[in-house]
């Protein structure tokens, strides 16, 4: 129970490993899809093949394009490759970093499928079982008078009256299992051996120092997004507060005489309101706001905290005129 939290607490802690956590369960849904998928080879010559290389290509192309949907890397790379440069510039390198994130997350889940479809031998059976030459094998129906290409179409069919009995079909199946088995390997080791290449030689041909900072301001970049999100939230709710109690003040019929409240008195009004409007920063209108995000999305801000620190302290009335003037 421990080790199941700790692992709950890794996933949690920040954006990137959300996202490992994200790929990993598409992984896993890959393979649980599989498994339960009910593979039924059409066993006609002209249809084998492609039903078979379908099934292996089909799949692993949406896994992909919802492993991008899912990935938050892909929202923050797409958003800082498009925008206006402003005041801020464009790191390219960033930009290829997210990219490299996104895709090898991306690619994680249409890996597994077509690796356990490879282990699993069934769809290549299918698929190649016409190629394969019956004199290897013997046993073989030749009182059918079938073609033999019809014949070998329907090696992967489970219930097929002309392999009762028959050796031939289970040869067949181990023949081109194997084939598909040592294709899946091959291709799990040439992954292994690639990763495990590019993890030790990488160092000796990249600068570690500009490594750090493209991985720094990446997830800057994300973490910045995520609080001008919450931002906009808290304001968009406290904004909308103030509209609803506005409106229903305006509303309010001045002959009716108000409600006793104790607990809302005068002063603590005005003391909520005021705290509403420094909540607000200035921005008390549609156009104001409007004018922001637009400020926002076109010229964002100088990556120097400096100025804020540096800047004095002006009255309430004086910080939002230069809010507003900036706006």
């Amino acid at each position: 129970m421990e080790r199941l939290k700790l692992v709950l607490q890794y996933f949690q802690s920040n954006s990137e490993s959300i996202s490992n956590g994200i790929c990993i369960l598409l992984a896993l849904v890959s393979v649980r899809l599989y498994t339960s998928f009910d593979f039924n080879c059409p066993c006609l010559p002209q249809y084998n093949r492609l039903y078979s290389l379908g099934v292996m290509v089909v799949p692993p192309i949406i896994l992909f394009f919802l492993g991008l949907l899912v990935n938050r890397h892909t929202g923050v790379m797409m958003d800082e490759w498009l925008r206006p440069e402003g005041n801020r510039s464009k790191n390219p390198a960033v930009v290829k970093f997210l990219f490299s994130a996104m895709l090898q997350r991306a690619l994680l889940a249409p890996m597994v499928w077509i690796l356990v479809s490879l282990l699993d031998g069934k769809i290549l059976i299918c698929a190649f079982s016409v190629n394969v030459d019956p004199s290897l094998f013997s046993g073989f129906p030749n009182n059918t008078g079938m073609d033999v290409v019809k014949i070998m179409a329907k090696v992967p069919c489970k219930e097929e009256a002309i392999f009762a009995n028959s050796s031939f079909k289970k040869a067949v199946t181990r023949y081109v299992r194997c084939y598909s088995q040592a294709v899946g390997w091959s291709i799990l080791l040439f992954l292994i051996v690639l990763g495990s290449l590019a993890r030790f030689i990488k160092p000796f041909f990249d600068d570690h120092a500009r490594f750090l900072q493209t991985r720094y301001w990446s997830n800057y970049l994300d973490v910045e997004q995520k609080m001008f999100d919450e931002t906009c939230v808290l304001h968009a709710r406290d904004f909308a507060r103030k509209c609803v109690v506005q409106f229903f003040e305006e509303m309010r019929d001045d002959s009716v005489p108000e409600l006793d409240r104790p607990y809302f008195t005068v002063s603590a009004r005005d003391e909520w309101e005021s705290e509403d409007e420094d909540r607000l920063h200035g921005i008390t209108r549609q156009e104001l706001m409007n004018q922001l995000l637009d400020k926002w999305f076109y010229s964002k801000p100088l990556l120097d905290v400096r100025r804020i620190a540096q800047r004095p302290k002006l009255c309430p009335e004086c910080s939002k005129k230069n809010l507003n003037s900036d706006v």
